[in-house]
């Protein structure tokens, strides 16, 4: 399966690859299983950490979701998984500040890793990036809505230092996860050749599967056969041996 690779999503034709992908039936059957698999993940306990910090287990299908359907995809499946999360499992008041602030973390996750080679790095800046928005973005919500007379500042302070324990855990939760599943998602056609395994870091400069390197014309790749798809050989009479 031949897909473009993106350097980074400022491009008209990026765009219009993730309008392209989130329009799939299978993209949209992936999110509507990811959704699915958020709600499970709420039901199992959190992991502790220290102190009250402890760190729960949806954000992993959350990038999931981004990585394979892309930041358009993304918008629609963040508001529905929050509203069905909610509706499943209430706990406090229901509150649709929380509906943007889920729907901006997965377009941060599939804005770092939606047609990209995907690499322990791109990783931790996408986590970093989201648990920046909960230190700030989050910190107001509760500040608004639950601070109990406690100040924005003391709030975001807080929080900041929950997000910044939390941040190399998981991360290595999520690289855990892709390194298992980009394989085999590679193998069902969701991802690109080049997004097929999980790397350190990206040194290649290409921005298209296939391209070719500096003062050389690119390669051209033959379309990837599956199995059933692979030349037969001509089969032989027995006068003809």
């Amino acid at each position: 399966m031949l897909q473009t690779l993106y350097k980074t999503p400022f491009s008209r034709a990026y765009w219009r690859d993730a309008l392209a992908d989130a329009r799939k039936p299978r993209t949209l059957v992936f999110s509507a299983l990811m959704v699915a698999a958020c709600v499970a993940l709420s039901y199992l306990r959190s992991i502790p950490v220290v102190n009250n910090i402890r760190v729960s287990w949806g954000f992993l299908a959350r990038a999931l979701c981004a990585l394979v359907g892309g930041p358009v995809n993304a918008l629609v499946f963040g508001f529905v998984e929050d509203t069905v999360s909610y509706l499943m499992n209430p706990t406090g008041g229901y509150n649709p500040f929380y509906i943007f602030t889920t729907m901006l973390g997965v377009l941060t996750y599939s804005l770092f890793l939606y047609r990209a080679q995907v690499t322990v790095l791109r990783v931790f800046l996408a986590k970093l990036a989201t648990n920046i928005q909960n230190v700030f973005i989050g910190g107001l919500g509760t500040y608004l809505w639950y601070s109990g007379g406690k100040g924005y500042g003391a709030i975001v302070a807080a929080s900041a230092v929950k997000n910044a324990i939390m941040l190399p855990i998981q991360t290595v939760m999520l690289a855990a996860l892709f390194a298992a599943l980009l394989p085999i998602l590679h193998r069902m056609g969701f991802l690109p050749d080049q997004a097929g395994r999980l790397r350190l870091w990206s040194w290649a400069h290409a921005a298209n599967a296939g391209g070719g390197t500096a003062g050389r014309p690119a390669r051209p790749q033959e379309p990837r056969r599956e199995p059933w798809e692979q030349p037969q050989k001509p089969r032989r009479e027995p006068w003809e041996e």
